[in-house]
């Protein structure tokens, strides 16, 4: 093949020499049920090699309630870290270099929140904001289709969104403004193909939304980002991964006219298949880690995390973790697939899958353009409905032994539980609760007011939403009563 790495479209690699000249973020995704055991965590990793946070919030955070909310009764620290306030952020973040410590966060609906309270931390350590690094999903199309962590209904949604694509532009510009992601709807059952399509048709929307905003697709493009899912067919997963550069690259130059290089780059971060690990014969999970984190290097990723084969029982433990991270190191610096960039390339049957899902994903995408877009076809469910439709095959195929799944239906064994699982300690449930009471109890809740309503105000006017976010950080608003004041705003989303 003609095509050059470093040149559009893009197939081979964003970069002329990959992994030779750099190698992937290494991530482990961590969050516990205290913000000061998950940054024990994170030194942790850090002390072990990784390369990049990647931050996982409880639940309540996830949806814009703090700790101490009725609506967040057991479901505290669960399955992430509970940030509830700033100072909860200050204790997730002591001793973090932010400006050389990449920081990715897995938000949606408070993303915004979350981006502000780390902006005001990275005030608080005297790191000017052209410095900090990292990325927030705030992804809110696919919490509507395969997730459900949103909270306002679309529109507004939207306009918080393209809000940071904007603020990050002129202040942030080494920011990942969003994580366009496919990772969540392949986990609920799409095909390797409705991944991508599915993925690009919402990116489409979110490129639509900045520009009918009147931003410049060179200026903003740069800085938006994906997350894709690694699965276990090999061949299939590194042509995916391949298609999807030159597909957003034509997307981006054809249907939207950007003219920077840099805009048109599908930047992806890949994490394994979570729905892929067994809870049977756990040790499997790190055979199938690895087949799926090489398909992800092969494929040209540019940031990975490695799931821990007990994730399908528990959050994992540090041995699991570390586990999770030598894979990355061993397939790194011992398989040598680093030398080469895209190695596979020419290969008859990478490059058939790789024309033929890039042409099955446009033609899913064009399906969704003559619905109206994606929005259109998340309101009428159809892009739902085929992810139910494909997941129920799949698991036709499993229930039939037709796709065997070692130590699940093929290959089982009586074996005794895992005794060495991650639990959650109810008394650091309580001491999280309690420390928000007191903050609320004890902070200048005048102050706390008078922005609440400052930010009801810009809310109401078509004026950004960052800087108002911010200042009310600054003055000790929570979390929740910054989501409750949007909320009272723009509502909540209905799902009919």
């Amino acid at each position: 093949m003609n095509e050059k790495a470093g040149k559009f479209p893009f197939t081979r690699g964003i970069y002329p020499k990959m992994y030779q000249n750099k190698l992937w973020t290494m991530r482990q995704y961590a969050g516990f049920t205290s913000a000061e055991k998950s940054n024990e965590r994170y030194h942790y990793l850090i002390d072990q090699g990784v390369s990049g946070l990647s931050i996982a919030f409880d639940l309540p955070t996830q949806i814009g309630y703090d700790s101490d909310h009725s609506m967040a009764d057991g479901e505290v620290g669960k399955v992430g870290v509970p940030i509830s306030t700033l100072l909860d952020m200050e204790k997730l973040l002591k001793d973090i270099p932010l400006d050389q410590v990449s920081t990715s966060m897995t938000i949606n609906s408070t993303a915004a929140i979350l981006l502000a309270m780390y902006i005001v931390i990275a005030e608080k350590k005297d790191i000017p904001l052209n410095k900090i690094q990292g990325t927030i999903q705030n992804d809110i199309l696919k919490e509507y289709i395969a997730r459900g962590t949103y909270i306002y209904p679309i529109k507004p949604s939207l306009r918080l969104i393209t809000d940071i694509f904007e603020f990050c532009s002129e202040h942030i510009p080494k920011w990942n403004t969003i994580s366009i992601s496919g990772y969540h709807i392949r986990e609920a059952g799409s095909t390797a193909a409705q991944e991508l399509a599915f993925t690009f048709a919402n990116g489409i929307a979110y490129v639509e939304a900045a520009m009918d905003k009147g931003m410049d697709i060179d200026i903003f493009g740069p800085q938006l980002s994906f997350f894709f899912n690694a699965h276990n067919d090999l061949f299939t997963e590194i042509a995916k991964f391949r298609a999807a550069r030159r597909l957003w690259a034509k997307i981006m130059k054809k249907r939207f006219g950007a003219k920077n290089e840099k805009a048109m780059l599908c930047r992806f971060h890949t994490q394994t298949g979570g729905s892929t690990l067994s809870a049977q014969q756990v040790d499997n999970n790190i055979v199938r880690t690895t087949i799926q984190a090489l398909s992800a290097v092969l494929g040209g990723t540019q940031s990975l995390h490695t799931n821990a084969f007990d994730e399908a029982l528990a959050l994992p433990t540090d041995n699991s973790a570390k586990l999770a991270l030598r894979t990355q190191q061993i397939i790194a610096h011992e398989s040598g697939v680093i030398n080469y960039t895209d190695p596979l390339a020419g290969c008859e049957v990478i490059e058939k899958l790789t024309n033929e899902l890039e042409e099955n994903a446009q033609s899913i995408i064009n399906e969704i353009d003559s619905m109206g877009g994606a929005i259109q076809a998340i309101d009428q469910g159809w892009i739902q409905n085929q992810i139910s439709k494909s997941s129920y095959d799949y698991q036709q195929l499993i229930d039939n032994k037709e796709q065997k799944i070692v130590g699940v239906n093929t290959f089982v064994e009586d074996e005794e539980p895992i005794k060495e699982l991650q639990t959650i300690d109810n008394d650091l449930v309580d001491k999280q609760i309690k420390q928000v009471h007191q903050l609320k109890s004890r902070r200048d809740n005048n102050a706390v007011q008078s922005k609440l309503s400052e930010l009801k105000s810009v809310a109401n006017s078509e004026d950004n939403l960052m800087p108002s976010i911010i200042e009310a950080v600054r003055n000790k608003c929570t979390l929740g009563e910054i989501a409750d004041a949007l909320r009272e705003c723009f509502g909540e989303f209905n799902q009919s």
